[in-house]
């Protein structure tokens, strides 16, 4: 396993879902910050990595910029939806 995944944390569910899609798409991080820039929704590097392992939580409108940056509903980053 990973490092990366034993040290998960707890402070959010859709981290993980937001990093994988990100990844799958061959999407940057510095790329989805500069999407959310562009949304009104300003992020650091370090504040989105802290999301992707889940060691921070998000806002709600960060969570619907993210979404409409992976082409995505919210319902599933949160994982009610396949």
């Amino acid at each position: 396993m990973r490092e990366r995944e034993l040290l998960r944390g707890t402070k959010n569910i859709c981290g993980i879902r937001i990093e994988r899609l990100r990844r799958e798409k061959g999407i940057k991080q510095k790329d989805l910050l500069e999407s959310l820039a562009l949304q009104g929704v300003p992020m650091t590097a370090s504040v989105l990595s802290k999301i992707e392992g889940q060691h921070r939580a998000l806002n709600d409108y960060e969570l619907v910029a993210i979404a409409n940056t992976l082409d995505v509903s919210t319902d599933y980053l949160l994982g009610r939806e396949e």
